[in-house]
Order: structure tokens, then sequence, then C-alpha cells
């Protein structure tokens, strides 16, 4: 990944071994590619197969501010290179809306999950675009419930440390849009969101023990104590420190090395609408606030919760 800004630098000839995933917010680049000269600019995505030479300077004195994402070959396969080089220019505003976000995600630490979905949606877009057709497919209407339910006990087998989701497509047979399709059509909620409200499970029983936030975060799975903190006051709207104090009669100790299985509250959600999952009253049970999990069906275009 690369942010730059660059108003004199003019880059000569040059190649990579990868895809080349650029977008440009401000100003507007010219480049040469396979001996046709080209231009990127703010309405565009620019894709640049690998081991093609290109160059790039700025077209006006302002220069340009540029993201560029580097994708490996195995990401879109070199059987589009061809494609790439008749239209690397890409107008579609959901795709770069999906790029924007997976640039956020990727500045943050601990959204591995949400920013390889991200990742696996861009790159869908991006072979249809350059498939023969060249036109987006509208997003499917995936019902698996078998295989969501292997994905979710799969991510409850990784607890808290958490698998891949190329790894856990692979185990599982499928594609990992497809995967992540059916686990939102049936739980109403991302394979991300799902992960850190297990891992916050954790956390707050671990809180209940009396052990320290910082050493928490790292048993809950989370990267840091400030990133405990941030889904902490994200999910549930107050911080580990305000939780710890909070009574809570009854209230049952569990190991800190164990998980339970995912509450009904999650499991309410299969029965129901996907799109209005129930508080998880279940929750009472372990001495905690109710927490409320809303969320939309993984559609293209639609968030991943990464905060």
């Amino acid at each position: 990944m690369l942010h730059a800004r660059f108003t004199d630098h003019a880059y000569p000839m040059h190649l990579h071994e990868t895809w080349t995933l650029l977008v440009v917010d401000d100003g507007i680049v010219r480049y040469d590619l396979d001996r046709h000269q080209h231009g990127a600019f703010r309405q565009v995505v620019t894709l640049l197969p690998p081991y093609v030479p290109h160059n790039g300077r700025a077209v006006t004195a302002a220069g340009f501010r540029k993201r560029v994402l580097y994708l490996d070959t195995g990401q879109l396969g070199e059987g589009l290179i061809g494609p790439a080089l008749d239209h690397p220019a890409i107008d579609d505003g959901p795709l770069r809306r999906r790029i924007d976000r997976l640039h956020g995600l990727l500045l943050r630490p601990g959204h591995d999950v949400a920013a390889e979905t991200e990742l696996a949606f861009v790159a869908e877009r991006l072979r249809q675009h350059l498939g023969r057709s060249g036109v987006p497919q509208r997003p499917p209407e995936v019902r698996d419930p078998r295989l969501a339910d292997r994905f979710r006990d799969l991510l409850d087998e990784r607890l808290p440390a958490g698998i891949p989701l190329a790894a856990a497509a692979a185990r599982l047979h499928t594609g990992p849009t497809y995967l992540v399709r059916a686990f939102s059509r049936r739980f109403g909620m991302s394979p991300h969101r799902y992960v850190v409200s297990r891992r916050l499970e954790l956390a707050r029983r671990l809180l209940a023990d009396g052990l320290p936030a910082a050493e928490v975060a790292v048993r809950a799975g989370f990267c840091d104590q400030s990133h405990l903190c941030r889904q902490f006051r994200h999910t549930l709207g107050f911080t580990p420190g305000r939780y710890r104090a909070t009574p809570r009669p009854g209230a049952s100790r569990v190991h800190p090395g164990t998980l339970e299985h995912p509450v009904d509250g999650v499991a309410r959600a299969v029965h129901g609408n996907p799109d209005q999952v129930e508080p998880v009253a279940a929750d009472r049970a372990h001495g905690g606030p109710v927490v409320p999990v809303v969320a939309g069906p993984e559609q293209f275009g639609g968030e991943h919760g990464g905060r």
C-alpha cells in the first residue's frame, strides 16, 4: 500500500510483479502503458497489469495525490492482463467506494478479516469488469445455511486468534465472497462483526474476573488495550473500566482461556429477519448489560462494520 502526493516528480518507465490498483484523490496523472497514453483522475479506478512497463507524471503544476494497492497476481490471474491493457481505467462508483473502505481498514490494526473481505469483493468486481461481458453483475442472493453454520463453527474453533478468510474458504471448499454472503444472510452480520462480538464476550468475562485491561486485550484477541477500548466503546457504548466498575450480581466466573457457544441472540437471527437482530437477552445470564446487534446482510456496496 502506498499513499503519496507529488508535484514535480515524474516516474520513469518501470514495471511491477503485482497488479497496481490506483486511485487519484487530487489532480490528474498522465501515463504511458503498452505504447498508449492514458490518464488517471478522481472519477476512475486505474488497474495496471503486472510485468508491463508504465510511467507517470502530473498534468498540472499542482501535482497529484494518489493511493495505491499492490495486489498479488493470484488475486486476479495473469489471464486478465490483456483486457487490463486495453481498458486500464474503470469508471465504477461502488468499486471506488469499496477501495476507499479497504484503504481505511488497512490503516487501522485489528481489522484483518474486514479488510480481507473488502479485498475479496474488490477483486470480484475487477474480474467482472475484465471478463467477457465487461459488465459487473448484480450481487447474487446466497442462501446456504449449512455452509454458514460450518463457517460459524470454524470461527468459533479458531477464537480468539481468528482465521484468514481465504483459509476458511479453502477449508470449506468455496469462494470468499460466496462464503461471506452466505454467512451474512444467515446471521445478519458480517464475519468480522461476529468475531469482534465473540472477542468482546470473552473480554467482558475476563474483566469480570479482575484481569487488567492490557492483559484482557491480548487474551481476547485484540491488538492492544487501545484496540479493545475502541471496540468496547463502539459496540457497548462505554469503556472497559466503566464496565468493570458496574455491579453485576450473580455473575458467573469463567476461566480466562475458555469461550462458550455463541449467545442465543446471535442464533436468533437465523430464524428472524437478518436485517434486524434482536438484543442479546441471554447476556443477562452472564451478568452484563444487554447488547443490541444490528446489521444488514453483506451485499456489494454494504458495510462491514470495520471500526
